[in-house]
């Protein structure tokens, strides 16, 4: 290499070293765990015009959490009725999303609830519905049938709500729209960088985070969004123990008898679906594998997310005879002819975990965690209260009582709700 050469190469280094440092080592906000909470926290931060790194211990969009995969449903019909406000304004940011990014991750379905009349979360999620006046139906078996052209069959004892305020996110194509709104910000991401601790700076403030690989970073701020990965993390950091369990769970996809796909295909009368009491199952139309339909139990197996069982899976048993009798038999039950493996991080109540770290961190450390299998659909609104919580110390217009950390201390069961027991 020529001297001339050489020393243009020494001042291309300097000047990335310059850049690195002036971009890269001093953050407002730093964002650890890249799934679908975390990169709606960095789209929700960066777009206040703060300066964030996003940390990912795997690849970007891996498949070794919680955040990946084709579908998930979105509804506002819940048993517990402070999750619907959260539900409404993530519609909104959904379709904000969608209007950056220029691209549809969100498709709009009815909602169909299903269970024995007298099951207490059917229950709820009625009074819900009639609390904050969403258009609703009560069905009885036949009424079931007439409304979805046949494609439902629920027992006598049964009843079905019918609500307008359903749809499928696409999941992973929803973590890349908030990874590149997010990019577009600003935002440094940066992933193959397992966080192993996080520590006070008792200087200057703010913290360190540090990663496996040697390297450290620098922010006023940090959010911890790592899934199934947050007891460990939490521990490590601050001694807290977290009541948070992952869970392997098993989704599968059925395939549709012959000449009935368009039945149960998107975008028809065919609702995303919940089915009460046990087992506990949810479903969407067919839409990411034509002539499949999703159709799943909610809950797993507990699991060490490092040491992974990968399966065999949960005996399915009582899902093939919920997909052979409520399905009208349209759909072979025999066996799922696709399935994906992903991991819910349980609490005790099914509760979200959403506060600051706390003890020495203060306000510094805010975790998001314990989705509990059913927080993707409100990711756009956990990320702008996880935003809020490091930016101003508070979050608007939402209710964080419920999602308190210390709720475990004073009753390791946390809010327990009579009907999640049912």
């Amino acid at each position: 290499m020529s001297v001339y050469k050489r020393e243009r190469e020494r001042e291309r280094s300097k000047k990335r070293k310059l850049r690195w440092q002036f971009f890269g080592e001093e953050f407002d906000v730093i964002v650890v765990g890249a799934g679908v909470m975390g990169s709606s926290t960095a789209y929700q931060v960066s777009k206040r015009g703060h300066k964030v790194l996003l940390l990912e211990q795997f690849d970007f969009l891996h498949q070794r959490g919680s955040s990946h995969g084709e579908s998930r449903t979105i509804r506002s019909a819940y048993p517990e009725e402070y999750y619907y406000p959260m539900v409404m304004e993530s519609y909104k940011l959904w379709e904000e999303a969608e209007s950056h990014i220029g691209y549809k991750v969100y498709f709009k379905a009815q909602q169909f609830d299903m269970g024995p009349s007298e099951d207490k979360r059917l229950r709820e999620v009625i009074a819900t519905c009639q609390k904050y006046s969403v258009p609703h139906e009560i069905l009885d078996r036949q009424q079931v049938s007439d409304k979805f052209s046949g494609s439902f069959d629920i027992p006598d004892n049964w009843v079905g709500v019918s609500s307008s305020d359903g749809g499928v996110i696409k999941a992973t194509k929803a973590v890349s729209m908030f990874q590149t709104l997010a990019l577009q910000n600003g935002t440094i991401l940066k992933d193959c960088m397992e966080v192993k601790d996080i520590r006070k700076d008792g200087v200057k403030g703010g913290v360190w985070v540090y990663t496996s690989n040697g390297e450290k970073f620098w922010g006023k701020k940090c959010v911890v969004t790592v899934g199934a990965w947050t007891t460990k993390l939490v521990k490590t950091v601050s001694g807290i123990d977290l009541p948070i369990q992952p869970l392997e769970t098993m989704v599968c996809y059925w395939k549709i008898k012959e000449g009935h796909e368009d039945k149960y295909a998107i975008g028809g009368d065919f609702p995303t679906f919940s089915s009460h009491g046990e087992p506990r199952i949810f479903g969407t139309p067919s839409m990411e594998f034509p002539g499949l339909i999703k159709v799943a139990v909610h809950g797993g197996y507990p699991c060490d997310p490092d040491k992974r069982p990968w399966g065999p899976g949960m005996a399915l048993g009582s899902l093939k005879q919920w997909v052979e009798e409520r399905l009208s038999s349209l759909v072979d039950s025999g066996e799922p002819v696709v399935t994906q493996l992903c991991m819910y991080s349980m609490t005790p109540d099914k509760n979200f975990a959403i506060d600051f770290l706390g003890r020495e961190f203060g306000k510094d450390v805010v975790v998001g965690g314990g989705f509990s299998g059913h927080g993707f659909k409100m990711s756009p609104v956990v990320g702008r209260i996880l935003a809020d919580l490091v930016l101003i110390g508070e979050a608007k217009g939402v209710e964080l009582k419920h999602f308190r950390i210390g709720r475990f201390e004073e009753n390791p069961k946390g809010n327990f709700k009579d009907f999640l027991h049912h």
